[in-house]
């Protein structure tokens, strides 16, 4: 606009739009259909009006004190003493826990032979599910590696002397007798569950997740069999779904819905010698997973034939940029089946996602006195942003428990809700446990109190199909490179009607519809949301990565992962003084460990020396692992490109450590 128009002058000035080119055909599985999308954001010549608009923009001058720049909470904060208190302490304290070891419960892929299981480990026929089986005696005591967790954090969160001492309103946790008991008497901790006959389940016997269902009790199971040993009211397991694709995918091995083998010639870093020439074997993809040669090429080639920045000029090349920039975004919608591209907003992965909308979002809605709700499975990414919107608007932060299990407990997260819950932001798949968490229930749940849903998808998007609309969250947040696609990018989806309330996290260019020294009116969603130049290549190879998932079919990577995991977790459990930990049965490929008289970085580094990478650590999660008394664990976690030879090779290491061949 001319330098000197004034704000009432812009107000009342007409808009003329540029064109608008059509949708790109969804197309798959064949992503040679999907059409190029037409440049549709080259910005207004200088001497075109703007139109009236709802919003008149922020002033710039007095600046508005809701969007000032959050505190440093490093510098001008003295550590746990935050201008308006932290809730509760500064990492949720551990507990103890029996041992509860999950049971293997459909055919491994490439299945081995009976003599390579453990011992007394018989797999059942495919597809079907032989439930959980008896816990058997502890391999150790979990309180001997406990000793290593400081004293802060050994008090046991659901003590209600300790509660009381702390003060309701001030502990992270309300006492178990307020989340879970009928009436304000205290309950007796549970006895440590004794071994449970085992039950079948019939395969795929999955009830819809609606809050109140019911399930029959398995086949087989006596009629008056306790409630503990009866399938749960309603299921919402991915992996007991029925995800067995309709027809033989092209690339499929026999029997499986995937070729691993296959798919590792994708892989130019799966074919990778380190340590004197050892194999590589990944097995740290919950950190990162790797990359495509398809994913690498299309960055190449946008490098050599499309460089420009977008939404700028009209030249060539600004369009073809645009055009690669803007089918990614088409291609994140499909892959979570948003119903529209104004719905995704880029950023540089699922921690800058959380922290959009906790400064965004969370400012312009939460206040003195609300209440933040997240679980206690969370990683570090989902639970500092939302300390320090607590700091800056003396909001409160509560936690739902998880059982010994790592599962979340419906009843007290249910209980958690109220008037002064403004947010719910919650995992889709614990990055420490594997845990797959009810999203879906937990979010209907929360809108009937009218609360905002976050969902942290980031360890989710690589192993099971993602549907935005069925699981009804306002914010969903992942990561590009935990779905074989570039680091430093990722994607929100916000709810329309959400986004279009939410004031923007970052000014400047790009992100403006019309700027004077008096206001800015700006764009609507999504370019709201990206102010300057962001990740264009990445946000091409992150596209590319979502073709490249698509081509395998997200339900056939579901499926085979989920023989893996349960052929893996019968390999380990035979390796003596080995304990798994997070047991759920809704679960995702992750094997958390710990081994008695064993140094996790010690374990690690045997393991990296064969080639095997996997992590260990706290997995910046502390406050999960410290709930089962530990500092840190052995992590390794699976994809589609593993075998059964890689988790062989991993147990043979494990075995050899003890000194046990």
């Amino acid at each position: 606009m001319p330098l000197g128009l004034t704000a009432s002058e812009a107000s009342t000035s007409p808009i003329q739009d540029g064109p608008v080119a059509p949708g790109v055909a969804p197309g798959f599985p064949d992503p040679s259909i999907i059409a190029r999308m037409a440049n549709v954001f080259f910005h207004l010549a200088p001497n075109q009006s703007l139109t009236p608009t709802a919003d008149p923009g922020i002033p710039i001058a007095p600046p508005n004190p809701a969007f000032a720049p959050a505190p440093n909470v490093v510098t001008s904060v003295a550590p746990h003493t935050p201008a308006n208190p932290m809730v509760g302490p500064p990492d949720l304290p551990p507990t103890t826990i029996p041992s509860i070891v999950p049971t293997p419960n459909l055919v491994a892929p490439q299945a081995p032979s009976p003599s390579s299981l453990p011992p007394g480990f018989s797999p059942p026929l495919p597809g079907a599910s032989a439930g959980s089986a008896a816990p058997v005696d502890p391999p150790f005591a979990l309180g001997e590696t406990a000793q290593l967790v400081p004293a802060a954090h050994r008090a046991n969160p659901y003590d209600s002397a300790a509660s009381a001492g702390a003060g309701a309103e001030t502990s992270y946790f309300l006492s178990e007798a307020t989340l879970l008991a009928p009436s304000a008497q205290p309950v007796a901790a549970p006895a440590i569950p004794q071994a449970p006959p085992a039950i079948p389940i019939a395969p795929h016997a999955v009830l819809a997740p609606q809050s109140g269902a019911t399930a029959e009790a398995p086949a087989g199971a006596p009629a008056s069999a306790p409630a503990a040993q009866k399938a749960p009211a309603a299921s919402y397991n991915f992996l007991e779904l029925d995800l067995r694709p309709l027809a033989a995918p092209a690339r499929g091995a026999a029997g499986f819905p995937l070729d691993p083998e296959a798919i590792k010639r994708d892989f130019p870093i799966l074919q990778e010698r380190v340590n004197g020439g050892k194999k590589l074997i990944w097995l740290d993809n919950a950190a990162t997973t790797q990359k495509p040669l398809a994913v690498i090429e299309r960055i190449s080639d946008f490098y050599k034939h499309e460089n420009s920045n977008i939404h700028r000029a009209a030249h060539a090349l600004a369009a073809r940029a645009t055009d690669a920039y803007e089918a990614a975004r088409e291609k994140t919608r499909r892959f979570l089946n948003a119903p529209s591209v104004r719905d995704i907003i880029f950023v540089r992965g699922a921690t800058e996602g959380i922290n959009f909308v906790a400064q965004s979002w969370g400012r312009a809605n939460v206040k003195e006195g609300d209440e933040i709700l997240v679980s206690h499975l969370e990683h570090h990414a989902n639970i500092v942003p939302w300390q320090q919107l607590c700091a800056q608007t003396g909001a409160k932060l509560r936690v739902a428990p998880v059982d010994d299990s790592g599962q979340i407990i419906l009843e007290a997260y249910e209980k958690l809700l109220g008037p002064k819950t403004k947010i719910v932001a919650v995992t889709q798949v614990s990055n420490a446990l594997g845990t797959v968490t009810p999203v879906t229930e937990m979010t209907a749940l929360a809108h009937q109190h009218g609360i905002c849903v976050l969902v942290d998808g980031a360890q989710a998007v690589s192993h099971m199909p993602i549907d935005v609309q069925a699981i009804g969250c306002d914010f969903y947040v992942f990561s590009g490179h935990k779905v074989f696609g570039p680091t430093g990018i990722g994607a929100v989806y916000g709810r329309d009607s959400v986004l279009a309330q939410t004031p923007p996290w970052q000014g400047g260019g790009n992100m403006i519809a019309d700027v004077t020294f008096e206001k800015t009116v700006f764009q609507g969603p999504p370019e709201r949301f990206e102010a300057g130049t962001g990740n264009i290549a990445d946000a091409v190879g992150l596209g590319a990565a979502i073709d490249y998932v698509e081509s395998l079919g997200m339900a056939n990577i579901a499926a085979y992962e989920h023989g893996l995991l349960e052929y893996a977790t019968a390999k380990m459990l035979a390796v003596p003084r080995l304990k798994l930990i997070g047991t759920a049965r809704e679960k995702a490929s992750v094997l958390s460990f710990v081994i008695e008289g064993k140094e996790t970085v010690e374990i690690g580094k045997a393991l990296d020396a064969e080639g095997i990478a996997v992590r260990s650590g706290h997995h910046c999660a502390q406050p999960i692992l410290r709930r089962f008394g530990l500092e840190a664990t052995v992590r390794p976690s699976l994809a589609f490109y593993n075998t059964c030879e890689d988790v062989d090779a991993l147990v043979d290491v494990l075995f050899k450590l003890q000194g046990r061949n």
